[in-house]
């Protein structure tokens, strides 16, 4: 299944963001936290803050079982549904922040909620609010995400194929997370159904991960940028400002949630500003970007 979105001003948002860290000679900063943490009134005054040094912000759906997320996500998750996160929450939040700024907005979510709140109205209301796209790391069909079906194959069918009408229709980018060990062809495929940006684990396993990239990363990096013909976003292991510049010397994007979330965990009292002062670190990182290790 062949999708090309059509150009809309909000999914344009993140080509704009894409083309002008391209002239600066580095990778896109992607900043990433769950919408409701550690409150909403918190969280958005941090996404606010955030904005003043990323290219890009992914606003994350709070889930109770984000298979790929380590425990710094989880918990991050787990604080904002305690706080009483509603999905209206994250379009609230994408509306204040697409209008207050040229930040790309993106949405991060897992399947199951999309599915539940129905991924018309998901998609609808997304763009509405300017979100430039969206991320579904377990996408059903595409096979991305843990690997595992939980589902028939008809099921599975018509979950992504309903996803890709809804986001087509709204003019959303959809993105998606490669698999361990794809092979080329599986790539391939995967940059039939997916547009905006593709997404690369920097390091095995789940977010969070505190451990040095992988040697292979940079040819990684190019191989699906050659197979998809999609930007390349690097996340999942970005850990620190070195490694963002590092990971920026030959990725189209890096995306960094975990680092961010877990120095705000360490600064209750002064999330916000902890925030902050995380996003502006990771951004002097991606500026001094170095050629990858050979």
């Amino acid at each position: 299944m062949t999708t090309s979105t059509p150009p809309s001003w909000s999914a344009a948002g993140l080509d704009h963001a894409l083309a002008r860290s391209r002239a600066e000679q580095r990778a896109a900063l992607g900043l990433y936290l769950p919408v409701g943490y550690p409150t909403r009134a918190a969280g958005l005054d941090a996404l606010h803050l955030m904005a003043k040094h990323a290219d890009v912000l992914q606003l994350g759906v709070p889930h109770t079982d984000p298979v790929l997320d380590g425990p710094v996500i989880r918990r991050a998750a787990a604080q904002a549904l305690d706080a009483g996160f509603r999905m209206r929450d994250l379009f609230d939040a994408a509306t204040e922040l697409t209008a207050a700024g040229t930040t790309a907005v993106l949405a991060m979510s897992y399947w199951k909620p999309i599915e539940v709140y129905g991924p018309r109205a998901f998609a609808e209301e997304l763009a509405a609010a300017g979100v430039a796209g969206v991320l579904v790391p377990d996408l059903p069909e595409t096979g991305t995400g843990t690997g595992t079906k939980t589902e028939t194959d008809a099921e599975t069918g018509t979950a992504a194929s309903t996803w890709q009408r809804a986001a087509h229709a709204a003019s959303l980018h959809t993105s998606t997370l490669i698999p361990p060990r794809a092979s080329d062809a599986h790539l391939a495929a995967l940059g039939s159904v997916t547009s905006g940006l593709i997404h690369v684990p920097a390091t095995p396993g789940l977010t969070g991960a505190r451990r040095p990239l992988s040697p292979y990363l940079p040819h990684l990096v190019r191989r699906v940028r050659t197979l998809t013909g999609l930007p390349v976003a690097v996340g999942i292991g970005i850990g620190t400002p070195d490694q963002a510049a590092q990971a920026s010397a030959y990725a189209d994007s890096v995306i960094v949630g975990s680092a961010v979330i877990r120095r705000m965990h360490a600064q209750p009292g002064a999330a916000a500003v902890t925030a902050a002062e995380a996003a502006r670190d990771f951004a002097e990182g991606v500026r001094r970007a170095r050629p990858p290790a050979t």
